[in-house]
């Protein structure tokens, strides 16, 4: 008989019940003891529903009061000194101190999840002395049993990826670390088997990313050494988000099944099972139902899938799976009832994920026929939506295949445009600027509630939103800015704002996720081709203009961005969508120009979010990812200065791709890692317009003058005076008014100092 599996269930609640109780125990609110026993009902509820649903093999130890890798980490005493951890059990001012800081230690790096938007607590090993200080997935196991009578599957990083996603070791140190922890999952494994668990699930996701030859000799050293540890313990290998490299050997392993993705990984995988098989005394735990999307499966084509993975995989050795944690979701579609039929039909968040688990486990187990009505109200939710309107729109369908077509350059070279751009604006000598957002206070947050509830007529908003735009201009002009922007005080997000204008686009009330810590994001939806309707940014833009004789930004986010950070359709390419993203802003562009603004900055900080794992997918992404830009902005006249925006990335792996999007001026996220970027303009040249940001606006503190001129002149060591810009490091938004103020101030300061030192030279 198959089984249904689960790798992991999203911790937040229903309506955020796991974000609110953190948040209380942050603030002082609730007391230690009154979390422990709120995040343990929010725990045992999602098990109890789990079980409710018919799931056979439920993870345990999915659940945490962060972030999994954190956990993995704590639960081995791997704690940076900084933190004043004494050895024993992790107490929460420690655990949370690691992630969030404390008053005397800075937070330990975050990084994204792979290819996900989730992010994770980097690991520092250092000169840490790894040891066990207690065995959570055996604290969950037993939980779940004692309390609701569930044979939990219990879930741990594994260590080959936990060593991989560490930083604080040499390359030479890497086998040494391995065995110090192989030692420590065996002393785990070990107080499992001795409790009778009859699962284990380790995750291994770095499977699926390029392996050396020595990664595959180390896998197979730690796995024989797990497997001759706890003979009586059944190990599933779970890999996720792609399909695993060097096949033949990971299905090798000494473990007793093997979990793939055959959603994000399917054709690799299915190449790889039909070219090679799968060994008969294994388990295939079969990753058919999306993780990551928020679609209804078609249950009869994952059924063709299931009977075709059978033939490798008898009845009884097949478990059917999510492709990876249902952390990646939304909990529930139920209380979406604001949006169309069509659509609400067609969606499948974590619980209904749960109920297609178990419904392609019964088709299997008892014939296609037990499901027969389900299989019929899918396929006809999923055509509905495939027929409609808002996924069939031709004139989008027809201008996106022309511009594809099309070499999407600007009218003239850089050099050409540089020229006639400063013929017009007559900037000094590295201008200023700020990324585009001002501080959203209290009393903007408040007056666009009022607006949205129906409290204020959209004139009322409308003035509200230009008093602010009135303020901050004249804060700029004040400062000495030499490029000033209108604040953006009408956005709430800078992906939302442009989908709520766009068609093609929804937005669910309650379909939330976890993005890191107790921070949850709603993406948008992007359910049918994307359309331009109006102007989006011209009224505030020209109005901010209007204001001030100093040139203002026109101010939008990249079409990479937006298809990143929403949740899209999965009957089109990706490449596909971010063309139509492109072609709708592309005509917000020309209607910025046409209106009179002359700079417009388009942000793409999500960029790198998209590459794909797979080495030999990287290059297509990136020229269709950079076209998607150029497609965006390639219409302007030569005279109109076109900027981006990009949060800091591993920038010498795309300093290629970021100059073949041609933008005039790009500004770069830096402060926290500017030796680095140093290094990789050491060894690339940049020939266009560039900023590095010169102070980091995650951090409440003001930074001085010496501070960052000294980040300048370090800069200006390896780039072209004559093409460097000033700016912070990103948007204003979360900071506070007079500290962004007197930040501005002292980089204004430490401009003037930059151009005494400079302007002789140039």
């Amino acid at each position: 008989m198959a089984k249904s599996s689960v790798l992991g269930y999203p911790r937040i609640g229903e309506n955020r019940e796991w974000k609110k109780a953190l948040e209380a125990f942050w603030s002082g609110k609730l007391e230690e003891s009154e979390l422990h026993n709120q995040l343990q009902e929010i725990r045992l509820n999602h098990l109890r529903k789990q079980k409710e649903k018919g799931i056979d093999l439920i993870a345990v130890n999915d659940f945490s009061y962060y972030d999994q890798v954190l956990d993995t980490a704590a639960m081995f005493g791997i704690i940076p000194k900084r933190f004043n951890y004494t050895g024993g059990a992790v107490p929460l001012s420690v655990y949370y101190g690691v992630a969030r800081g404390t008053k005397d230690a800075a937070a330990s790096e975050m990084t994204k999840w792979f290819n996900t938007n989730y992010h994770y607590i980097v690991p520092e090993l250092y000169s840490a002395e790894p040891v066990l200080t207690e065995n959570k997935p055996l604290a969950a196991y037993r939980e779940a049993k004692q309390k609701l009578g569930i044979e939990g599957k219990p879930v741990i990083l594994g260590p080959f990826t936990f060593l991989k996603l560490s930083k604080g070791y040499g390359k030479s140190e890497t086998d040494t670390w391995l065995s110090i922890l192989v030692k420590l999952y065996v002393e785990v494994l070990k107080e499992l088997e001795e409790e009778g668990v009859q699962w284990v699930q380790i995750d291994e996701p770095a499977l699926v990313t390029k392996l050396s030859r020595d990664d595959v000799t180390r896998l197979q050293t730690v796995y024989g050494k797990l497997a001759e540890a706890v003979p009586s313990l059944n190990l599933l290998l779970q890999t996720y988000f792609e399909s695993v490299e060097n096949y033949k050997e990971i299905i090798n392993l000494p473990v007793q099944g093997i979990g793939l993705d055959f959603v994000h990984g399917l054709q690799g995988n299915l190449a790889s099972i039909r070219e090679f098989g799968f060994p008969k005394d294994k388990v295939l735990g079969a990753g058919v139902i999306d993780g990551r999307g928020i679609w209804k499966a078609s249950l009869g084509e994952k059924l063709e899938l299931l009977k075709e993975l059978q033939g490798h995989a008898a009845s009884d050795k097949l478990l059917i799976q999510s492709s990876c944690s249902l952390l990646h979701v939304p909990v529930t579609v139920k209380g979406e009832s604001k949006l169309q039929p069509t659509l609400t039909n067609a969606l499948a968040f974590a619980d209904e994920k749960l109920d297609e688990l178990t419904l392609l486990t019964r088709a299997l187990n008892k014939g296609e026929a037990s499901i027969s009505v389900e299989l019929e109200q899918s396929e006809k939710a999923l055509q509905a939506l495939e027929q409609s309107e808002a996924r069939n729109r031709k004139a989008v369908q027809e201008a996106v295949a022309v511009i594809q077509g099309q070499d999407a350059a600007r009218q003239s070279n850089f050099e050409s445009r540089q020229h006639a751009q400063q013929q017009k604006w007559q900037l000094p000598l590295f201008p200023t600027t700020t990324i585009g957002s001002f501080p959203q206070s209290a009393e903007v947050r408040k007056a666009r509630q009022t607006w949205r509830k129906g409290e204020w007529n959209s004139e009322q908003y409308s003035v509200f939103i230009k008093e602010q735009i009135d303020s901050w201009i004249k804060h700029q002009e004040e400062i000495g800015l030499d490029v000033l922007v209108h604040g953006e005080f009408e956005r709430t997000d800078m992906v939302e704002f442009f989908g709520e204008k766009l068609d093609g686009f929804a937005f669910t009330q309650n379909g939330w996720v976890q993005s890191y810590g107790s921070r949850c994001v709603k993406p948008p939806v992007i359910y049918g081709d994307v359309e331009f309707t109006k102007a989006m940014t011209v009224e505030e833009t020209v109005y901010a203009q209007s204001k001030t004789a100093r040139p203002v930004k026109g101010m939008l986010t990249g079409p990479i961005t937006i298809m990143n950070w929403s949740f899209v359709r999965d009957d089109l390419a990706r490449e596909q969508i971010a063309y139509q993203l492109a072609y709708a802003l592309r005509q917000e562009v020309e209607a910025l120009e046409k209106a009179g603004i002359g700079m417009i900055q388009v942000d793409e900080p999500a960029v790198r979010e998209g590459l794909p794992l797979k080495e030999n997918e990287q290059a297509d992404y990136l020229a269709w990812a950079v076209k998607a830009f150029r497609v965006t902005t390639c219409t302007v006249q030569d005279t109109t200065q076109i900027h981006t925006h990009m949060c800091y990335c591993e920038f010498h792996d795309m300093i290629d791709s970021i100059e073949a999007m041609d933008a005039d001026v790009i500004s770069i996220e830096t402060s926290r890692s500017h030796g680095e970027l140093i290094q990789s303009f050491e060894q690339n040249t940049y020939k266009l317009g560039i900023g590095l940001g010169v102070y980091d606006i995650h951090s409440p503190r003001v930074p001085d003058i010496e501070e960052m001129t000294g980040m300048i002149d370090r800069a200006l060591q390896v780039l072209d005076p004559k093409l460097f810009w000033i700016n912070p490091d990103c948007g204003l938004k979360t900071r506070g008014k007079e500290e962004t103020i007197a930040s501005l101030r002292n980089m204004v300061a430490a401009t003037k100092i930059a151009r005494d030192k400079h302007i002789v030279n140039v």
